[in-house]
């Protein structure tokens, strides 16, 4: 019996090491290095190689492949616009979010439409995913299902089924028996992760895989996993939302940061088509501290309401909290208030800011509303109902254009609003007849004219 070989390898970067260390040399993380045993290889032959001759650019064609709809007009969106025979495709997300339910969703919806599915779950039984797709609606579907964690017989199942999309929930309880050590460690995620792509590679089969989360938000398992899928898709929500938000983080054959919104009910997932209106108070009348800026997600432009409240700190040091908005761009508004504009009172003032219906504003482009909700609810002078605000803040007050401002305008357009402040631009913005836009250079420029229809008389 040969003997086996031991490697430490890191949790993090899948870095390894022949002895133990505290610390990674690759990636400097403390404690993440675990000691696995690798099951030593057959000595290969003593033969020449096969000979491995390349191909040309000009003599590869192109096969026409056309996409295939998965039925969740949501999901096509963040793919852009279905499933590509043959790409993988990783969705991640917390424990309870939906990953399983729009996954099925999906296999029940293709299953409908003729295709063959299969659907391997590692963590639940037959009945257990049975119950699901009662609830779902999806229990006369033709979907094929599996309840194996072994990675060979699982392959096994791929050749005889020979399915055009395979789902395996989830890739961490997957284990080889080419390895001895513990399913969901680093060997054996990137061990069944490499053989399954590279067993829908050569068929042409679509694969998708769900990967556990860790306590900080990231991918569970190697990075590697995430370079040999072609697609990561983030399933994301508060807790005490029904809304759902997917976003690709990585699309090698789509728009990457797009996203498509689901309301979780007691049915399963139900597709949003019109997020906008979701993220918009519905109140008549104009309140201090809110503002409405549109943010692009990927290629959809996306309104959103950014409330603001200052008060008194009293004694001690004055509190700054953010929901949905970064944290340092948040102080970096108020320096720019203070000097820039004059708001000397902002030093002694508690800041609450928040992006209605848990949206994260990670792009600079929201710096216009964030600042402008701000003025006004120190001021106590409400914003027009109607008024939008795109742009982002420099540090010494002026305000830049952004990307896709008459996508953005557009939209805003479309949901009935009246009036933009928006960074100057140099010529004028296509498709913005019957709103009134208004070019700002500067911070105090901003505030003074959005603030005026409020000022007292």
């Amino acid at each position: 019996m040969p003997k086996l070989k031991t490697l430490h390898i890191c949790q993090q970067c899948g870095a390894q090491s022949v002895k133990w260390a505290g610390r990674c040399a690759e990636c400097g993380q403390w404690n993440t290095m675990v000691e696995e045993v690798v099951e030593p290889s057959p000595a290969s032959g003593d033969g020449p190689a096969p000979a491995v001759s390349p191909t040309t650019l000009a003599d590869v064609s192109l096969e026409d492949a056309p996409r295939l709809r998965t039925g969740v007009a949501e999901l096509d969106r963040v793919l852009g616009g279905g499933i590509v025979p043959g790409s993988v495709t990783l969705v991640g997300g917390e424990p309870g979010i939906g990953k399983s339910t729009l996954l099925l969703s999906m296999a029940g919806a293709l299953a409908q439409a003729g295709q063959t599915i299969l659907y391997v779950s590692g963590e639940e039984s037959l009945r257990q995913t049975k119950l699901r797709a009662t609830r779902l609606g999806l229990s006369g579907a033709t979907v094929q299902l599996l309840a194996h964690t072994r990675l060979e017989g699982i392959l096994e199942a791929i050749t005889q089924v020979a399915p055009q999309v395979v789902v395996v929930d989830s890739i961490q309880v997957i284990e080889t028996d080419a390895l001895q050590s513990a399913p969901g460690s680093i060997g054996q995620v990137r061990a069944c992760a490499h053989e399954l792509v590279r067993l829908v590679k050569d068929s042409r089969t679509a694969l998708f895989l769900v990967g556990h989360v860790t306590k900080e938000g990231a991918l569970a398992g190697p990075k590697v996993l995430e370079h040999l899928v072609d697609t990561v898709l983030y399933f994301e929500g508060e807790p005490s939302s029904g809304f759902r938000v997917l976003r690709s983080v990585k699309n090698r054959f789509g728009a990457t940061f797009e996203i498509g919104v689901f309301h979780m009910t007691a049915e399963g997932l139900v597709e949003v088509s019109n997020p906008s209106e979701l993220f918009l108070s519905d109140r008549r009348d104009p309140v201090p501290g809110c503002l409405v800026t549109a943010a692009l997600e990927g290629s959809r432009p996306l309104l959103v309401e950014v409330q603001a409240l200052t008060s008194p700190c009293g004694i001690g040091l004055p509190r700054r909290r953010t929901t949905g908005v970064d944290f340092n761009r948040l102080s970096m508004l108020l320096a720019v208030l203070e000097r820039r504009v004059g708001l000397h009172q902002l030093t002694q003032q508690d800041v609450f800011v928040s992006s209605l219906g848990g949206v994260r504003l990670e792009e600079p482009a929201a710096d216009l509303a964030v600042a402008l909700a701000i003025a006004s609810s120190l001021t106590e002078r409400p914003t027009l109902r109607g008024d939008f605000a795109i742009g982002e803040v420099g540090l010494t007050g002026e305000i830049r254009p952004v990307a896709s401002v008459a996508q953005r305008i557009h939209e805003a357009k479309r949901i009935g609003f009246r009036r933009g402040f928006v960074a100057h631009q140099r010529g004028p913005i296509s498709g913005s007849e019957g709103i009134e836009i208004i070019p700002v250079r500067h911070l105090r420029e901003a505030v003074e004219r959005a603030l005026a229809a409020a000022a007292p008389s």
